[in-house]
């Protein structure tokens, strides 16, 4: 029991500390698999199903959303940055 007490509390330690390397991509796109899996395996086990089905599935689909929100505020970003130069070039 001890064991299974230190290795819960020791999970998301060593979680956040893999990420210290990761682009803000990569980053994204990883936040967006753990909120999908929290989430799909909370909703089917809520829903009596097996758990591990639905972390699976809402992992993928948190990923496809971190990828589609990384994309929107590459965007955004490449927006800004091309206004400013726009804006610097007419001083």
């Amino acid at each position: 029991m001890m064991k299974k007490t230190l290795a819960i509390a020791l999970t998301p330690v060593i979680l956040l500390t893999a990420c210290s390397g990761m682009s803000n991509s990569q980053q994204r796109e990883l936040s967006g698999a753990a909120i999908g899996a929290a989430a799909g395996a909370g909703i089917v086990a809520i829903a009596g199903g097996t758990a591990i089905w639905g972390a699976v599935g809402g992992a993928a689909v948190g990923a496809v959303g971190g990828y589609a929100y990384d994309k929107y505020e590459k965007s955004k970003q490449q927006e800004y940055n091309s206004g400013y130069q726009a804006g610097k070039a007419t001083q």
